[in-house]
């Protein structure tokens, strides 16, 4: 009997899209999949569009206005799969992406987490850029994670395929969390795996550039959804592994966050710095475009970033 898969779809406000992406889930060669799409309070068509949908193979929810990670409880809740495949109701699927990472994964209780290929897109998904990372390979947790946090890398959520094993054993999505709520779960996912796999041409297409998307968000509640994010993941790394290599892993991540919030939220970012310091201290330096290194080699990163964020407004 062949492994069922289900596809889990959060949605919020996300008529423009939902139709591209379930239809992409649809198109698994993995024909033995389940949808769960929970349409968490959106005030526009996106549940209409999505009841359109409603068959033997695909369930809709709609909830009160709670957010992603609610969303995502809440269909794995009702998922009955041997597998978890996470999907945000903007984002698409490549038509073999699930049937090669199940076979990959060889069998229902396995303790290894499959990461596939993600390129990035705006507008259409066949501009979308396969560029290979260091990160694309099979790699041991605590290695995995020290190489996304030392590199600043990243792998979104429909990347994944989670036995749900694992995603039992890492527990619910945080419900606290707005901003990086995928990276503190994936993290707790990612150390509950014996190891992370990679496959190859299992690809998924990340949307970028919605205007008011909430990785977009330079609000305080998104900068401290950030800081608890990395305060968390740290806390789950450190109870695993407490060297240090993973202490300086833990300092480029706050170091990383002042760069990244500044001017914004100076109390998070005091509190980084101490835990910069905490840890030993980070080498890292701050980061941006060709414009941004030579406007900073002339007035200093603070300077081009009060720049670039008034232009930016």
């Amino acid at each position: 009997m062949t492994s069922l898969v289900s596809i889990l779809i959060p949605a919020y406000n996300s008529e423009e899209w939902i139709s591209e992406t379930i239809e992409s889930a649809l198109a698994q060669t993995w024909s033995n999949i389940e949808i769960i799409i929970v349409d968490d309070g959106s005030v526009d068509n996106t549940l209409a569009i999505a009841k359109k949908y409603e068959s033997a193979k695909i369930k809709v929810i709609s909830q009160p206005n709670k957010g992603a990670s609610a969303a995502r409880n809440t269909a794995f809740r009702e998922a009955q799969g041997d597998f978890i495949q996470y999907l945000d109701a903007d984002d698409l699927l490549a038509p073999n992406k699930i049937e090669r990472q199940v076979k990959l994964s060889k069998n229902t209780n396995s303790d290894f987490l499959i990461a596939g290929e993600w390129g990035r897109f705006y507008k259409d998904y066949s501009e979308a850029l396969f560029i290979p990372q260091i990160l694309w390979a099979d790699m041991l947790p605590v290695d995995w994670l020290l190489c996304v946090w030392e590199n600043h890398y990243m792998m979104h959520p429909a990347a994944w395929l989670v036995p749900r094993k694992l995603a039992q054993m890492a527990g619910s999505w945080d419900e606290n969390l707005s901003l990086d709520d995928d990276g503190e779960y994936f993290c707790r996912v990612v150390l509950a795996s014996q190891e992370v796999k990679f496959c190859w041409d299992a690809k998924s297409y990340y949307r970028s550039g919605i205007s008011g998307s909430l990785s977009a968000s330079r609000s305080y509640k998104a900068w401290k959804s950030a800081f608890l994010s990395i305060e968390l993941g740290m806390k789950h790394l450190l109870e695993i592994e407490n060297t240090a290599r993973t202490r300086h892993a833990c300092a480029t991540r706050f170091q990383r966050f002042i760069y990244e919030a500044y001017p914004d939220v100076p109390d998070l970012r005091k509190k980084a710095e101490l835990k910069v310091k905490e840890f030993g201290g980070s080498s890292v330096k701050p980061f941006g475009g060709p414009m941004f290194e030579l406007l900073s080699s002339f007035v200093g990163w603070k300077s081009t970033k009060r720049i670039k964020n008034i232009i930016g407004r």
